[in-house]
């Protein structure tokens, strides 16, 4: 059986995402060279990989057991390209970073692309997952580094501390709460919320947190990032729950008050997080954001 590597990338991408749809997306191809590239790889192994239904797909036991050897592969290839690329011999190197909403707002997009600069070999899929999400898909082997809050489970992992940061209620200057000294969760369940779209990685960690606090907010508007929020805010549309670095860098920030959400669960320790044995690559990613690290005064533990 001669098995191309794309096409277990792209056995991967369905078999994570449980739809073949979503899986072209995340490969970047079309829906229907995504299912032939699946249909012509079930045809190689000799048996199906998934089960068709309405919602999605799902792995047979021959899935199984092709997914366990693909993520070797998988992994083992992109260790062959990042060393070969260490010597000049082996062209583009793809790191795979995912990061929780506060990191890629505020302080991800220049760090990263000052060692894009820098690294011209090496390409770079930065993805926004939620803390625990992002912490799984390093654990099995999805993404190669992640930067995410304290809260996730780092067992098995490595680590070092990144930023500090904490969420807060934002408001338009001229709100009756911008003087407040510090809100909790019943404290704005009156108050019209502007959030985030459902799937984003803050949304959902806040919806966690709103329904162990028996809080239900209501929404009055989504919107598609930070910045949309606060210049909608900042007309005095509602408040938000935002990361008060994201906020801090907004383009309308003179025009929002920030008030510290007292809840345990929002302040927050940033974090990166990497399997053992990074390739040479991965090690040069892990020192220039460590090198950040320490230029905002933040150490090793």
């Amino acid at each position: 059986m001669q098995v191309e590597f794309i096409d277990l990338r792209i056995f991967v991408a369905v078999a994570d995402t449980c739809s073949i749809t979503a899986g072209a997306d995340r490969v970047a191809l079309s829906l229907a060279a995504t299912s032939a590239r699946v249909r012509a790889l079930e045809l190689q192994v000799g048996a199906a990989l998934f089960e068709r239904g309405r919602r999605g797909v799902t792995l047979t036991a021959a899935g199984q057991v092709l997914l366990r050897h693909a993520r070797v592969l998988a992994r083992q290839e992109q260790a062959m390209r990042s060393e070969l690329g260490d010597y000049g011999l082996g062209g583009q190197v793809t790191l795979r970073l995912a990061a929780n909403t506060a990191a890629l707002s505020e302080w991800l997009p220049e760090c990263v692309a000052d060692f894009l600069l820098a690294h011209p070999r090496v390409d770079l899929t930065l993805a926004e997952w939620g803390s625990e999400e992002a912490a799984d898909a390093v654990r099995d082997e999805r993404a190669d580094l992640a930067v995410v809050a304290g809260h996730a489970d780092f067992t098995g992992l490595q680590w070092r501390p990144f930023r500090q940061d904490r969420l807060v209620v934002a408001v338009a200057a001229s709100h009756r709460l911008a003087g407040a000294d510090s809100l909790r969760l019943a404290d704005i369940a009156p108050m019209q919320l502007l959030a985030l779209s459902a799937d984003n990685a803050l949304q959902r960690h806040l919806r966690t947190h709103l329904a162990r606090a028996g809080v239900q907010l209501r929404i009055r508007a989504r919107v598609p990032g930070i910045e949309t929020l606060c210049r909608m805010l900042a007309r005095g549309v509602g408040v938000a729950i935002v990361p008060h670095a994201a906020l801090a860098c907004s383009s309308v920030r003179q025009q929002l008050a920030a008030v510290p959400l007292e809840e345990t669960w929002a302040r927050r320790e940033l974090s990166i997080i990497w399997r053992d044995r990074p390739s040479a690559t991965l090690q040069a990613l892990l020192e220039w954001l460590h090198a950040s690290a320490a230029n905002a005064g933040i150490h090793p533990a």
